[in-house]
């Protein structure tokens, strides 16, 4: 059962800027991740998942209701933390955090005062003071704190320091074991692949690749570095194996007399008695990562520079 839809969301701001009939959704208790550097798309279609934007075309729902128009209701039943965090002038954090708790009509002190000891939060301060990082706790904490069932969450880590970012990826980790349905959107590889069971990657407003983590991360298909003992052994095996289906060669280093060939693991030992052949001085499993993966669709980009952390 799907929790979270986006149904070919079109939303032009013109000069190649928006996104554009992107389609995904998010069954009951999957955490899906959406990746992308930033002004990717991601939190132009997490505005119109809230509700906070009407689409030029298709549609977004949670739990079947259309977000423009029930966006009130979809308010008081998810757990969403913002890119970019706005708070209300002239309030304490005490005072914002009984304002959410009044607005959701639901109140735990119990889960409030623990996830204020766990992301060691002291909200007494006026809101308009505080820094980025305890603005970042004060919105981790309240969309935690009535405990819902669905978490749709924008870059949820920026301003917080490591240590806080690795207590923060732990309790959602918890969180998911619980069954909660969670949308994270992020640009930073290492929590998406910590938490997500599905990720979609976002360039230009288009999803250009949807995919099950463990499809990435248990892939038959290998990549090895083979490193040869000569010049001559090195030329011979790119002469003799250069079309073989099972034993691809898609990388050559001349100088340093190496390859990186592709195959699949029903032909691994196929390949070893092909390389037996040769006199081999290094053989090593290049696993790819999802950073890997990504930079397939991002690799002849320039400019989005630091856009992505590990």
């Amino acid at each position: 059962m799907s929790i979270i839809q986006v149904e070919h969301l079109t939303k032009d701001y013109g000069f190649g800027r928006g996104v554009f009939d992107v389609s995904f959704h998010v069954d009951k208790g999957e955490a899906f991740g959406f990746l992308g550097p930033n002004g990717a798309g991601k939190s132009t279609t997490i505005r119109h998942l809230m509700g906070f934007s009407n689409p030029d075309s298709g549609e977004t729902r949670v739990f079947g209701k259309e977000s423009f128009h029930k966006y009130n209701e979809i308010l008081r039943s998810v757990g969403y933390i913002p890119g970019e965090i706005a708070l209300p002038a002239g309030l304490t954090g005490w005072e914002f955090l009984r304002m959410m708790q009044s607005m959701q009509k639901h109140k735990d002190e119990k889960r409030l005062q623990d996830l204020l000891k766990l992301f060691e939060l002291d909200p007494s301060g006026d809101t308009k003071r505080m820094s980025l990082g305890v603005k970042r706790k004060l919105a981790v904490v309240t969309a935690f704190m009535n405990d819902p069932e669905v978490l749709i969450l924008d870059e949820p880590t920026s301003g917080l320091d490591p240590v806080m970012q690795d207590i923060f990826i732990d309790y959602l980790k918890n969180e998911k074991k619980r069954g909660k349905t969670i949308l994270l959107s992020s640009h930073i590889f290492s929590e998406v692949d910590a938490t997500c069971d599905r990720i979609a990657i976002i360039k230009d407003g288009k999803i250009v690749s949807d995919f099950v983590a463990d499809d990435l991360r248990h892939a038959s298909q290998k990549n090895y570095r083979v490193r040869f003992n000569s010049q001559n052994d090195y030329d011979r095996f790119i002469s003799d194996n250069g079309v073989k289906d099972e034993c691809k060669i898609i990388e050559q280093d001349h100088d340093e007399h190496s390859v990186v060939i592709a195959t699949d693991d029903r032909y691994i030992n196929r390949v070893i008695e092909l390389l037996s052949g040769y006199s081999v001085c290094g053989f090593t499993h290049l696993k790819e990562t999802l950073e890997d993966y990504f930079m397939k669709y991002y690799k002849e980009d320039k400019d989005f520079g630091g856009a992505l952390q590990k």
